[in-house]
């Protein structure tokens, strides 16, 4: 069986971080995408797709990423019920994400014509695994580490 979701849209609001009781990073998010057509009027409709991502991966994407910020994630298609304060059931569907990718450059605090030419260039993808292990091995990564 295969349970693989590929996204790329705009985040609808900054990344809510928390932490489990345990210390467990995990953000939660939502992701504009728009249709590939029109509605009758002519508009272009978008989904908002709920998103949930865990551990230092919710850290990074929370610290290098705001309100508009076109990346790409892959992950798994999730739903989960639970009970709400009045007692009803409430369906959730969401993305668990397993990597992600910052799909525009970063912005520099430069003039405006350095910041549109920033927009006209291919952006560079930097990918982010939520799998702390390569080929066995533990990567350590200090913020120092990464080219942002």
């Amino acid at each position: 069986m295969i349970n693989r979701v590929v996204i790329i849209g705009r985040l609808t609001r900054d990344v809510d971080l928390r932490y489990t009781q345990s210390g467990t990073a995990v953000g939660q998010f939502n992701l504009a995408v728009n249709r590939q057509f029109t509605n009758a009027n002519g508009d272009r409709e978008a989904d908002f797709i709920n998103c949930i991502i865990w551990r230092k991966s919710a850290e990074n994407l929370s610290n290098f990423t705001h309100k508009g910020s076109l990346i790409g994630i892959e992950g798994r298609l999730q739903t989960r019920n639970y009970e709400n304060k009045e007692g009803q059931r409430v369906y959730v569907t969401e993305v668990v994400v397993d990597s992600f990718s910052l799909l525009e450059p970063k912005a520099s605090g430069g003039a405006s014509d350095t910041q549109s030419a920033n927009r006209t260039q291919s952006a560079p993808q930097q990918n982010y695994q939520s799998n702390p292990l390569a080929n066995g091995q533990a990567i350590d990564i200090s913020d120092a580490d990464l080219p942002f």
